[in-house]
């Protein structure tokens, strides 16, 4: 365990980034956000400054009936594996809207939301280009308004996806999209950056996002970092360049709750290694108008 610990503890040991750093990253990812990229971008500086991190006491329930002994943390690999768990018994939600929701940890800065309705009819608030608190729509319904993998996939699409960690796979091998939207690691063939697009942003059913999580479970080298606000913060070996991915995972609710790391919805993707966005997916009958939450 403890030879385990060596890289979290040296990451630890560095200083924290310098606030005009971190004000650059802020301002890049804010910039690259939610399709206005125009094709995927990468990490935009160097050095991961991590905060402090508490291993915390946890039994974990595997989805082999195994357990953690407490007192010592999980492996990443075992709490993948617990959010499969609890996707698999998930109910399939329902609602007009797809709603996703990113929070910067500033609270001067305001948060991005987009609502998405199954027509492709998209709003948005808070994104770049949006004039203040506004609900903004898009120009044109689209009945493809995601993209994976450099391609574009509708909400007939993902719930079709397969509900087996190796069919999944399969499916997201045979994904043809444009290469000028795919990042090296996805022209490759790796599936790690769609297996996460699966888990956070978009609207994946119940058991297809346990296939995920089971899938992402068999990536080397993920660790966990121990319990933070929100769940277990996981560190993923980035296919395409040196840093790490960080994804905070409730494995009771099988939610990715804070990232660092997020996908356009022209296939960009937009990433700092200084901030953890609060993240949150659901859906919803309400769109909230200008100024205020009515409907």
């Amino acid at each position: 365990m403890d030879d385990d610990l060596t890289p979290l503890a040296g990451l630890l040991a560095k200083p924290e980034p310098p606030a005009e750093a971190v004000a650059r990253s802020r301002r890049r990812l804010q910039a690259g956000m939610r399709g206005r990229a125009p094709r995927r971008i990468g990490w935009f500086t160097q050095g991961l400054g991590l905060a402090a991190v508490a291993a915390a006491a946890a039994v974990a329930v595997l989805a082999t009936g195994g357990t953690t002994p407490a007192g010592t943390p999980a492996q990443g690999r075992e709490v993948l594996l617990m959010a499969a768990v609890s996707a698999e018994k998930a109910p399939q939600d329902s609602g007009t809207y797809w709603h996703v929701r990113s929070d910067w940890q500033d609270p001067e800065i305001p948060p991005m939301d987009s609502w998405t309705v199954r027509d492709g009819r998209r709003w948005t608030r808070g994104e770049p280009g949006d004039p203040p608190d506004a609900v903004v729509p898009a120009p044109n319904p689209d009945p493809d308004p995601f993209m994976l993998k450099g391609a574009k996939v509708g909400f007939e699409d993902l719930e079709g996806l397969p509900e087996d960690p190796e069919a999944l796979n399969a499916w997201i091998a045979g994904l043809r999209g444009r290469e000028e939207n795919m990042l090296l690691s996805e022209q490759r063939g790796d599936p790690t950056i769609p297996l996460i697009a699966l888990i956070s942003e978009l609207p994946t059913p119940p058991k297809a996002r346990s296939a995920a999580f089971r899938s992402l479970a068999a990536v080397p080298g993920v660790r966990d970092a121990g319990a933070v606000e929100g769940g277990r913060k996981l560190l993923i070996p980035n296919p395409d360049v040196g840093e790490e991915i960080t994804l905070v995972v409730d494995p009771e609710t099988a939610r990715v709750t804070r990232t660092n790391y997020l996908l356009g919805n022209d296939g960009s993707v937009s990433g700092s290694p200084y901030e953890l966005l609060l993240l949150t997916t659901d859906w919803t009958d309400r769109l909230p108008q200008t100024g205020g939450d009515g409907s």
